[in-house]
């Protein structure tokens, strides 16, 4: 998925530390462009958090009736310097990207595309697909890893079932399950945790980690507070356990999780650089490689060693790519 918000903000993310006490983050509604938008709720990344870990972005979205909706239709576009996380609810979206996969991700799955100096992709709901509900995330990679070829897997964890709870673990370790994704990045976390009316679950934590509840449905009691549906739940590094409680209505949530990044990264658009310059010459890259802007380089490498073109070839019989919106008039500077 892409950010088609019309005025993409830059975002700049530091190693700040941890406040002693939760957060709740409060989602907004973001239109997914057109007149027949489909809406996502974003809750990360905020100005007053930008990183969980290394995840830097949240879309939580449906359920949508896809013939109200128009499901989800996102033609080609670039990314650079992160790692894109689709896990539904429900439906079914089709992936493909510049590397070479062609793959569907259904719900109990996930589909991991990781950028690294430069892919693109498209994604679009299936015609099956009647009732569309699922979480878009992203992840930065670390400096020492951003650079590299991209690459894309898809894994299907087995459920780890207890009394009234069923929880899989699609990137990391949690409740004896380890899922086998490379992420190439500091240690990370992404489960889904389904509790019926009036379970509990106690689940150990790695407390280096930082960690963030997303709540898709149900009444949730997290460590003694009430969470609201579609709000992102904050814990600082510290954390030893986590007690989610089910209230009269069935909880189901995703639960993120990681090493504090501890690096300053310039996010706007698709794009995850380092510099406001860095984000410049991603975005003269992409609109010279799809034709929307004169092209400044055909043959050979680009000045940091990616190859030409760095977002890769794309079969020419597939919808037209998105171009890029215009950059701010200002400065993108980090901060943090």
């Amino acid at each position: 998925m892409t950010n088609l918000d019309v005025h993409p903000q830059e975002m700049v993310c530091g190693g700040n530390s941890a406040p002693a006490t939760a957060e709740l983050l409060v989602p907004r509604d973001v239109p997914l462009g057109g007149p027949r938008a489909m809406t996502v709720r974003r809750t990360l990344p905020q100005r007053r958090r930008s990183l969980i870990g290394s995840w830097c972005f949240l879309d939580h979205y449906g359920p949508d009736p896809v013939s109200a909706s128009g499901g989800m239709k996102v033609p080609r576009h670039p990314h650079t310097g992160l790692a894109t996380v689709s896990l539904l609810f429900t439906g079914g979206v089709s992936h493909r990207d510049s590397s070479g996969a062609n793959a569907l991700v259904r719900p109990g799955e996930v589909n991991l595309m990781i950028a690294g100096r430069g892919i693109s992709h498209q994604e679009f709901s299936t015609p099956d697909t009647s009732l569309l509900h699922g979480v878009q995330l992203w992840y930065a990679l670390p400096d020492s890893n951003r650079q590299m070829p991209p690459t894309f897997e898809h894994y299907e964890p087995e459920p780890v079932t207890g009394d009234g709870t069923m929880l899989r673990v699609f990137i990391g370790s949690l409740a004896g399950s380890t899922s086998p994704v490379e992420t190439y990045t500091p240690p990370l976390l992404a489960a889904e945790v389904n509790l019926e009316s009036g379970a509990s679950l106690e689940l150990q934590l790695d407390p280096a980690f930082e960690h963030g509840v997303l709540l898709d449905t149900g009444d949730l009691t997290l460590n003694g507070s009430q969470v609201p549906v579609n709000h992102l739940a904050y814990l600082p590094v510290g954390q030893q356990s986590l007690t989610m409680d089910a209230g009269t209505d069935p909880v189901r949530l995703i639960l993120i999780g990681g090493e504090p990044l501890n690096e300053q990264i310039v996010m706007w658009w698709n794009f995850v650089g380092r510099s406001h310059e860095e984000v410049v010459a991603y975005r003269t890259a992409w609109q010279a490689e799809i034709g929307a802007e004169p092209a400044l380089l055909d043959t050979g490498k680009y000045d940091d060693g990616a190859p030409y073109p760095r977002f890769g070839p794309f079969p020419a019989d597939q919808p037209d790519p998105l171009p890029a919106p215009t950059m701010p008039a200002v400065q993108l500077r980090p901060r943090g």
